[in-house]
């Protein structure tokens, strides 16, 4: 149930044959200024990704206008809602890659791993001869992950093909299950797997995102809450904003116990980061702040706020 003042959130992505992308990028940011949608959306060659949020109406409107073009005509966002806007801007940007493996062969529209249901991945990844592999950036899967899931402790998307040549859990080329927040991800890794000879390769439609809504709590095997990329930080198994807030000078997420440790410093420094900021470093997250909480006491978005730098994460792969 939704009410006058709540944004609904669509993260929404597409691998489809764009050629034009870079004609298309004004016509989508008008539609999404004229509708005061705010969020990030990326084009390439390859597709579409994004998440934006706005009022109900003015999100599905959105939708429709995107999926009236007959490559996109099938996109299925994933929905959550917020009591206010994450994002404080709209961006669409021009990318060479919707989202970042850095391996150019790899095309998921030539060859992708085997889609499961959310209903059926508790059945497959509970399965002795299967490998679970969480895609995500080692940050993400600190505050949550699916029961006895590998963690790559990758700390971008371009480490995962290294991580694969690594990997001793992946000799032999055993059968394995991937997941990631919304899908994206995994549909290039299980397209690299596949690619290097392993037969078996499955991954969870709809990612992370899609099984929180579809398995109820009393029967997921999700453990944790799930880092998401704008200023809730995270959501919990309803969906809902979770306990994580944000270190803004190494973009780590962090509870309200580890904000209370004297290492931490809002907007300058957390226990992660603490020995890598460099003084020059220390000193513009400290100006920042300052700027920030001025700007708040004047009722004004600072370009280093919350919202903002949340924005910057989304744009990391």
């Amino acid at each position: 149930m939704t009410n006058n003042n709540q944004q609904k959130i669509a993260a929404l992505y597409k691998f489809t044959a764009l050629p034009d992308f870079e004609q298309m990028r004004d016509d989508i940011a008008q539609k999404c200024d004229i509708l005061k949608i705010k969020g990030t959306l990326l084009l390439a060659h390859e597709g579409l990704n994004g998440t934006i949020a706005g009022t109900a109406d003015n999100i599905d409107t959105l939708i429709n206008f995107l999926k009236s073009d007959p490559r996109l005509s099938d996109l299925a966002p994933k929905y959550s809602y917020a009591d206010k806007n994450p994002f404080l801007r709209m961006k669409v940007r021009l990318k060479k890659e919707i989202v970042t493996m850095g391996v150019p062969s790899i095309n998921p529209n030539n060859t992708v791993g085997t889609y499961v249901e959310p209903k059926d991945w508790n059945d497959l990844i509970s399965r002795d001869d299967v490998i679970v592999v969480d895609t995500r950036n080692d940050y993400e899967v600190a505050i949550g992950t699916f029961q006895n899931a590998i963690n790559p402790n990758t700390k971008s998307f371009r480490e995962f093909p290294d991580w694969v040549k690594q990997s001793t859990a992946l000799n032999n080329k055993p059968k394995v299950a991937m997941f990631c927040t919304g899908g994206i991800r995994c549909e290039k890794s299980t397209s690299h797997l596949l690619e290097n000879g392993f037969d078996e390769v499955y991954h969870l439609k709809g990612g992370i995102l899609q099984y929180l809504e579809d398995v109820p709590k009393q029967e997921s095997l999700w453990e944790g809450e799930c880092f998401v990329f704008d200023n809730r930080v995270s959501v919990d198994h309803d969906l809902n904003k979770g306990q994580y807030d944000m270190c803004h000078a190494c973009r780590m997420p962090l509870t309200k116990q580890e904000m209370l440790l004297p290492t931490y410093i809002k907007g300058v420094q957390c226990h992660y980061c603490l020995d890598d900021i460099t003084p020059e470093k220390r000193q513009r997250f400290i100006e920042r702040q300052k700027q920030m909480e001025l700007a708040k006491n004047r009722g004004e978005n600072h370009i280093g706020s919350d919202a903002q730098i949340a924005s910057k994460t989304s744009d990391k792969s």
